[in-house]
């Protein structure tokens, strides 16, 4: 009965939105385009969703095109003008929430005011971005004692399947600076925050087989989200309970109070956003972007560097260079071009999603040189073809670790080509006003974690000089979690 309910829905939207689109726009369409031929184009998507974008962007070099998901239409852009415009667009003409909302069911697994009430991003702009040099000794404190616990130093060469102690070292990381010792350090804590972003990958596909007016009843019974945040609760919640009996009783900045993200939020908050409850889930809605992004990028790095050895030496010479003269600091990590350019250039080669800058037409609307999109549709650039390139970059199929490096030392392109930083041919974090707020931060984070282990480990991978290819799907990117790498103390 399941499955016949999801086609009928899925016919049904697709008569929508194909009429929208037959009666207002002429869109091509990678794959099918009617109700069967689109209906299984959504079924081929999972395997070969990267490669319809990649089709669609050579065959309709900076122009438009379509594919079908199973319960929707996107549309993907590629001219450059075309990315700035949409980067650069009001709410009201391209809206990012509308977007994460229809993608993700914000409303339906994280509660109503997450949709509506965004605060926590300017906390993220500011605290781990500005702030940053605050807490970097405790970043690097807390990234040293999670290598020493999940991936241990030996003298003999030791083999892990890396995905699973390099998330759990993110997770620990990242819960230091969001929530504080010793929750950080709890292993149930840990494996709650990690596993609550794979709730929300199997809620969403769960959820989005319902009808818009059953998909709160479907959030509610038949996902996992509402247990893991209940479970969740039950470790932050007495935290944030003591936290808030000490403003209520000592003012904001009370006596030891600790320098991290859950108290910033505590600080502005206001209304029902201050009920121990809520504070939990909005913790747990920053984890989802920020611990298996992290992971899964960390994880790619690694398998070049385990591939490709020769890089060890020159980031480990820039590395001691820069610790030596700067110590560990948020200014020696902006010293370290190479290591910033081998990051980037990972994420360049394997970035986690073959689209970007997804956003809902909030009305009908054209680019500038009259390409229209209609009311209701989702759009998003081709990041991953555009990125591999080869006239936006020379022999853009080939891993140079240095490129972004060799880069900015042409005069005018230092500060653009930074790990971090975002432009119209690179959009990894996305673009302009909408750029993943906590960028700097993850940088960080990734480069303290590579330099530690830099400067510690030797790496290979278990299979000498052979990188494993990335697994594919739908537009999601992923490293091979079976393969493994080599790791033993630093010879020399």
């Amino acid at each position: 009965m399941g499955s016949k309910f999801t086609i009928r829905e899925y016919f049904k939207r697709q008569r929508c939105i194909v009429l929208v689109y037959t009666h207002k726009a002429s869109i091509p369409v990678i794959g099918g385009s009617g109700l069967l031929s689109s209906y299984w184009s959504a079924i081929d998507f999972s395997a070969q969703g990267k490669n319809m974008v990649q089709t669609g962007y050579e065959k309709y070099k900076g122009g438009i095109f379509r594919v079908a998901q199973m319960d929707q239409w996107n549309i993907i852009i590629s001219a450059r003008q075309h990315i700035e415009e949409l980067a650069k667009a009001s709410n009201d003409v391209f809206s990012f929430e509308a977007a994460v909302e229809e993608t993700f069911f914000v409303k339906h697994l994280f509660g109503p005011t997450i949709a509506t009430n965004n605060y926590h991003l300017d906390i993220l702009r500011v605290f781990l971005t500005r702030d940053l040099g605050s807490i970097f000794a405790d970043l690097k404190e807390e990234i040293s004692l999670a290598f020493e616990d999940h991936i241990p130093i030996t003298d003999e060469w030791t083999a892990f399947a890396v995905y699973p102690p390099i998330t759990q070292i993110v997770a620990r990381a990242s819960s230091r600076i969001f929530v504080g010792v010793p929750l950080c350090r709890n292993p149930d804590y840990l494996n709650l925050s990690i596993r609550f972003t794979l709730d929300i990958a199997k809620s969403r596909d769960a959820i989005s087989r319902f009808p818009e007016f059953l998909r709160e009843f479907a959030a509610r019974l038949l996902t996992s989200a509402p247990k893991t945040i209940n479970l969740t609760h039950k470790h932050l919640g007495p935290v944030i309970e003591e936290r808030q009996k000490l403003m209520n009783e000592y003012g904001v900045d009370y006596p030891g109070k600790p320098n991290d993200l859950l108290s910033r939020l505590m600080d502005i908050a206001e209304g029902e956003e201050r009920s121990p409850r809520n504070f939990t889930i909005r913790v747990m809605t920053i984890g989802v972007a920020a611990i298996h992004t992290s992971s899964l990028t960390f994880t790619h790095v690694l398998f070049h560097l385990a591939a490709e050895p020769k890089y060890l030496a020159p980031l480990r010479e820039e590395v001691e260079t820069t610790v030596n003269e700067h110590g560990w600091s948020k200014i020696s990590m902006m010293k370290m071009h190479k290591l910033d350019s081998f990051l980037k250039e990972s994420q360049r080669m394997n970035g986690l999603n073959a689209i970007s800058l997804t956003r809902k037409a909030m009305k009908d609307t054209s680019f500038s040189d009259g390409t229209f999109v209609p009311k209701g549709a989702l759009i998003s650039a081709a990041a991953h073809p555009m990125h591999l390139d080869d006239r936006i970059y020379a022999n853009a199929g080939a891993f140079d670790g240095f490129r972004f490096s060799d880069i900015r030392q042409e005069p005018g392109r230092e500060i653009t080509n930074q790990f971090a930083a975002t432009n119209p041919d690179y959009i990894g974090f996305g673009h302009a006003k909408h750029a993943c707020p906590g960028r700097f931060f993850a940088a960080n984070e990734l480069k303290v974690m590579l330099a530690h282990l830099i400067l510690n480990y030797d790496i290979k991978m278990e299979h000498e000089g052979l990188r494993p290819p990335n697994l594919w799907f739908g537009f999601v990117c992923v490293p091979d979690s079976s393969c493994r790498v080599m790791f033993r103390r630093r010879q020399a």
